[in-house]
Parts: structure tokens; C-alpha cells; sequence
């Protein structure tokens, strides 16, 4: 696959991409050689925690107030 000159972001994705990485998940899912998992491997498991989970973007601390740009409202 070659590069076109205009670039985008590292990570982005192009819907071409997109559409090529769709059509190689449907051809492996629909492929003969697929083999679902043996139930064996599917065995539930109690999920137990005994602190509660901290949240991805807790800083311990409260976070300043932005203010808007002028001429920007909000409403709740």
C-alpha cells in the first residue's frame, strides 16, 4: 500500500483501511479453517475486588474551573 502525500494523524485510520481491516475480519470469521473455542476455555469466574476501582483520571485533586471563551454560555 502506498502513501498518499497527504498525511494524517500517527493512529488515524483511513476508511479504506478501515473497509480493508472489516473485509479480513469477515473472511476469518466465515473462513472454513475457523474453530470456535472449546467450551472448556469458556469456564465463569467470580470476579471479586476488595478496594473499589479508582478512576483512569482521578489526579487526586479537584480540577480548576476553565472559563469560557467570551461570548460562550453554557446551560445545564
Amino acid at each position: 500500500m502506498r502513501h498518499c502525500a497527504i498525511r494524517v494523524p500517527e493512529g488515524a485510520m483511513s476508511e479504506a483501511e478501515f473497509n480493508l481491516l472489516l473485509d479480513a475480519v469477515r473472511d476469518a470469521i466465515v473462513h472454513d479453517d475457523f474453530a470456535p473455542a472449546p467450551e472448556e476455555e469458556f469456564v465463569p469466574r467470580s470476579w471479586s475486588f476488595d478496594a473499589t476501582p479508582k478512576a483512569a483520571n482521578d489526579n487526586e485533586g479537584a480540577w480548576p474551573m476553565l472559563p469560557f471563551p467570551d461570548g460562550w454560555y453554557a446551560a445545564c
